[in-house]
């Protein structure tokens, strides 16, 4: 990736753990699944004015237009109908955007991809398309979605036409004013957007003149003029020359475009954002009803001081809460947190306790297997520690879950760092691993020196832990 990319995903990724980050989707999201962009919804009612849409550029007074001819706006509202109201699945962008803790996103688009994939995700969607629906909010919502435009179920209110979007300052004060607040409080992502739209248009201006150089930084990404999209030489240059200039002029508003070559190298960058966010979150895999060469007091320091060094990086844990283990997790961690509480918050500890009853249609190991699922999903990073039981008759045995939450992990692309000195599963992983090292660390060979010294029983415990946060650390930079 060149430096400008690979600077945005670094400070994307940061806005991400800090909750600040958004997203404003434009019409190029949706038209990726097959949903009509604004010239195509157009382009019908164009042809009944006597007009092409591929010569206009006032997209907004040709519905006017219509809307004046027509003597109301009864044909636009059925052809909103028409093109928005059959079903698409979302993007792997939608999904990707929606996996990520980004709890505001805007959109002049009428359909519900963004709301469906917040759904898909088992988050908590609060939809906000009429001005009554600021006024209140949606209990133990995870996101906001703000569709600025209205939506396909309430087509008689969508925002279409040149006398609409002049008086929208006026009719919709309060959409303007909460964009206002997000544009200065978070890090905005424009994807599929063209900046033709005068609404915010309005909103950037007033914040640059307000604010100017201390505005927010906030990004977009744009596709490159390509000549190969263009019949003759002089036309690409005319469209390039012109691109660099709605570039340039971009900058006023504290917007950097991000230039790439297609559109799929979006999907690539979303990709490489999700992995490096997720690799900040280290899910910590284990269970002992006995710790081997330590006693239990010295294993449940161990873990402790353990989960407090992670925490203190700035990293986050997630945990199931495993048996003899999980709650030396849960103390070392908010002894990190509590030490330091303007700097770290208990968000930085994700505890997933396991259900002990079968309820419904599922038994418990179906549930077990569907949760591991989920939770393994959070983090980019497994620690293995130890990863025993008792069987019921007084044997130790190896703890089958910790196996299986290995498996999960390296189906899910997790990097697992097995503590093999503590023995038990988590050795059993180490074997496992070493047997074909490249097929869980392909590019980052260096690991495995470190695991190797990891196996030692004669190393302190203070050291353990300096080196797993050794690999941490590096994994993320």
């Amino acid at each position: 990736m060149n430096p400008e990319i690979e600077a945005f995903i670094k400070e994307f990724v940061n806005d991400l753990a800090e909750n600040n980050a958004a997203i404003f989707a434009g019409a190029g999201m949706s038209k990726a699944v097959g949903y009509v962009s604004w010239p195509d919804l157009l382009r019908d009612i164009a042809d009944e004015l006597g007009l092409s849409v591929d010569k206009e550029h006032d997209l907004i007074s040709l519905a006017q237009y219509h809307v004046n001819e027509r003597g109301g706006k009864a044909g636009i509202i059925k052809k909103i109908l028409q093109e928005f109201s059959e079903q698409a699945e979302p993007s792997e962008n939608h999904e990707i955007l929606c996996r990520l803790p980004i709890s505001t996103f805007w959109t002049t688009n009428y359909d519900k991809l963004i709301e469906q994939a917040l759904s898909n995700n088992l988050k908590i969607v609060d939809i906000k398309h009429t001005l009554t629906q600021l006024t209140w909010t949606k209990p133990k919502r995870d996101a906001v979605v703000y569709k600025m435009h209205g939506d396909v179920e309430h087509p008689e209110n969508a925002i279409l036409t040149k006398q609409q979007y002049e008086h929208y300052y006026k009719t919709h004060e309060h959409y303007i004013t909460q964009l206002s607040s997000d544009l200065i409080a978070k890090t905005f992502l424009f994807i599929g957007f063209s900046f033709t739209d005068p609404n915010l248009d309005y909103v950037l201006s007033r914040l640059n003149t307000q604010f100017g150089d201390s505005s927010r930084q906030h990004y977009c990404f744009i596709k490159k003029q390509n000549r190969a999209d263009f019949a003759d030489e002089e036309m690409y240059k005319y469209n390039l020359r012109k691109q660099e200039l709605m570039i340039g002029d971009l900058k006023r508003y504290k917007i950097k475009a991000l230039l790439v070559k297609d559109y799929p190298e979006i999907t690539v960058i979303l990709k490489e954002i999700e992995k490096r966010f997720i690799k900040r979150t280290i899910f910590i895999s284990g269970s002992a009803e006995v710790y081997g060469s330590m006693d239990r007091n010295q294993a449940q320091a161990f873990i402790h001081s353990l989960s407090k060094k992670i925490i203190s990086e700035d990293f986050r844990i997630v945990n199931g809460f495993g048996w003899g283990v999980g709650s030396a997790v849960i103390n070392g961690a908010l002894e990190a947190i509590y030490e330091k509480p303007d700097r770290r918050s208990e968000d930085q500890l994700v505890m997933k306790p396991f259900p002990q009853f079968g309820t419904g249609e599922k038994d418990l190991p179906a549930m077990w297997e569907e949760y591991r699922q989920r939770m393994i999903s959070l983090a980019g990073i497994a620690i293995f520690i130890y990863g025993n039981k008792e069987d019921g008759k007084g044997n130790i045995i190896s703890a089958n879950g910790v196996m299986r939450e290995f498996q999960i992990a390296v189906a899910k692309g997790l990097i697992p760092i097995p503590i093999a000195s503590t023995g038990f599963v988590a050795e059993e992983i180490f074997e496992l691993i070493m047997k074909e090292p490249e097929k869980y660390y392909n590019d980052i060979e260096w690991i495995i020196p470190i695991l190797e010294e990891l196996k030692s029983t004669s190393l302190s415990t203070d050291d353990q832990i300096k080196k797993v946060a050794s690999i941490i650390i590096k994994l993320n930079k």
